[in-house]
């Protein structure tokens, strides 16, 4: 049977712990054995948990060098570094061939052990400027789910663990087995769009009194109108030159880039909250057809505007989808 074992370090996001913890446990192999064999393990018996309780925990870090898969959950900012026995544990994990996923900002112990080094990794998109400028050796995608490097996996924030399990066990078991534990997770196989759906993209801040500021609130002002670079120039009494110099020394970007990011944040305001067809919320938004905003909106985004709309959209649902069927009894599920 294929070990598993999660690493709960002090001052661990419940969530975090408890979603592999549930998933792998949950999963069967088609005959009805259990596929997996969880454990939960610490550097001390008791752990403090984010949310004022305290875990007891049977299982030391010796369980790390007899798990097939190491699990390493998110803490909360309030946690102290990895200890130097974590970090030795991990490593000699790593070492041996042990698969090793972490979530969220689990993300940091692996990195802080050198096991991010060179390769690929997620976080939630909230941490992941503070990921990439910690550990510069690590190639941070903060637009993703999760990223497998094959030995070493790293998923994006709290929901994404269940993203990230799945992954592991159709790897493990084939599509059959993880759609069934995906069914009862109530949640798809394969979620489109990544991490980027989720992003918040606000631009950088800009000096109050910048030259910039009354600009870009025109910028704001007249999405839905033709801008070009000799206008804003124009308006901040530059050439087009300096402008953008002056645009990328105090935002880091281009005029045109800050405009359509500009463009896309309100495409996803009028999705989240109008009932506008894509071709007016194009023309809304100042995207010159509604085939380059599905473009642009698909490559800053992730995915469709209809596919996020689906999913944000502020209506409150339904009763009947709400509720269960009248009469249903409730089944058992990692959730339980």
């Amino acid at each position: 049977m294929h070990s598993v074992a999660i690493l709960v370090l002090d001052h661990v996001v419940p969530f975090d712990m408890a979603a592999p913890q549930q998933t792998f446990a949950w999963t069967h192999l088609p005959d009805g054995r259990p596929a997996y064999r969880v454990r939960l393990c610490a550097e001390t018996p008791e752990v403090r948990a984010d949310g004022g309780f305290t875990l007891r925990v049977d299982r030391g870090l010796e369980a790390l060098a007899e798990a097939d898969t190491i699990v390493v959950p998110g803490c909360s900012p309030e946690a102290a570094p990895p200890s130097a026995r974590v970090l030795a544990a991990l490593r000699q994990a790593a070492e041996a061939g042990t698969r090793i996923a972490s979530v969220c900002v689990g993300a940091f112990v692996l990195a802080e052990a050198g096991l991010l080094d060179g390769l690929r990794a997620t976080t939630h998109w909230v941490a992941a400027g503070d990921l990439a400028r910690r550990f510069p050796r690590v190639e941070v995608e903060p637009d993703v789910l999760y990223v497998d490097n094959g030995q070493i996996l790293t998923s994006a924030g709290a929901a994404a663990a269940l993203d990230l399990c799945l992954h592991m066990i159709r790897r493990d078991l084939g599509s059959a087995v993880a759609a069934n534990i995906a069914r009862m997770s109530v949640m798809p196989l394969e979620r489109e769009g990544g991490q980027a759906q989720f992003i918040v993209h606000e631009h950088p801040p800009v000096p109050r009194g910048s030259a910039l500021e009354p600009v870009l609130e025109w910028i704001e002002d007249n999405l839905a109108h033709e801008v070009t670079l000799g206008a804003l120039a124009a308006r901040a009494g530059m050439s087009e030159r300096t402008f953008s110099r002056r645009f990328r020394e105090q935002t880091g970007t281009t005029p045109l880039q800050w405009l359509l990011r500009a463009r896309v944040r309100r495409a996803q305001y009028l999705l989240e909250n109008t009932d506008h067809s894509v071709e007016r919320i194009a023309r809304q938004a100042g995207f010159g057809s509604p085939t380059a905003f599905r473009e642009r909106f698909r490559k800053v985004v992730g995915t469709t505007p209809y596919t996020y709309r689906t999913a944000f959209h502020g209506k409150t649902a339904a009763p009947a989808a709400r509720s269960r069927t009248a009469g249903a009894a409730p089944g058992p599920g990692p959730g339980s």
